[in-house]
């Protein structure tokens, strides 16, 4: 099976747990719920359309290609982490799009692991997690079916017409955080944020910190 990557590239990880650590990014290219262009904004099926702010479309972003193999995209990351030298230490490897689980499979997971990898997915939940993942992090959409029920990390872009928080909180997940939408009206949603962590302290607020540093 062949894999089509958008971009591959090494950064600091800006949100979540993981927030401040070191990884490599491959984004996937490709989404189950939308297309990723603009005209197809108001087609999309799961409510992030109208507000997902990531370019997933093709390969031409940086480090971005087609690979042929498993083994090639495990090696081709492995030069991008750079730090042979590390000893005792795991790098992190984030698996994100578009949709990750669309391509992402066991091979693969074996392949990262192979080269010594922490394997991270972000996903939108709609699609079974293959054995092996280190770390997954689910976003709820709206209007997707969330078949991914337990994990690492939830986070809940909010607000979302017609999605509560609470209606999350009996899933298994050790951390939950809530992201505020980016864009217009990024104030209110702020503030949205605030109020419901503050009343509901299981929730802890969520922030994209590589935006404020200006970094991918």
């Amino acid at each position: 099976m062949g894999y089509t990557v958008k971009e591959l590239f090494r950064t600091l990880q800006g949100e979540g747990a993981n927030t401040g650590r070191v990884a490599v990014f491959c984004r996937f290219s490709g989404c189950n719920l939308w297309s990723g262009r603009e005209q197809d904004r108001s087609n999309g099926s799961g409510g992030c359309s109208q507000w997902c702010d990531t370019d997933f479309v093709g390969t031409d972003g940086i480090g971005g290609d087609k690979f042929e193999d498993a083994k090639s995209l495990a090696d081709a990351a492995w030069s991008v982490w750079g730090h042979p030298e590390c000893e005792n230490y795991r790098p992190l490897l984030v698996c994100t799009g578009g949709e990750p689980l669309l391509q992402l499979d066991e091979a693969l997971v074996k392949a990262f692991h192979k080269r010594g990898f922490e394997v991270a997915i972000e996903t939108n939940g709609t699609r079974p997690v293959p054995k092996g993942v280190d770390w997954v992090c689910v976003s709820p959409k709206r209007g997707a079916e969330l078949v991914v029920a337990l994990g690492d990390e939830l986070k809940l872009v909010v607000p979302q017409q017609g999605f509560d928080p609470g209606q999350f909180e009996a899933l298994d997940f050790t951390h939950r955080f809530l992201q505020p939408k980016d864009g217009p009206g990024a104030r209110e949603a702020l503030l949205f944020a605030l109020g419901y962590c503050l009343e509901h302290p299981q929730w802890r607020l969520g922030l994209q910190s590589h935006k404020f540093i200006g970094i991918s």
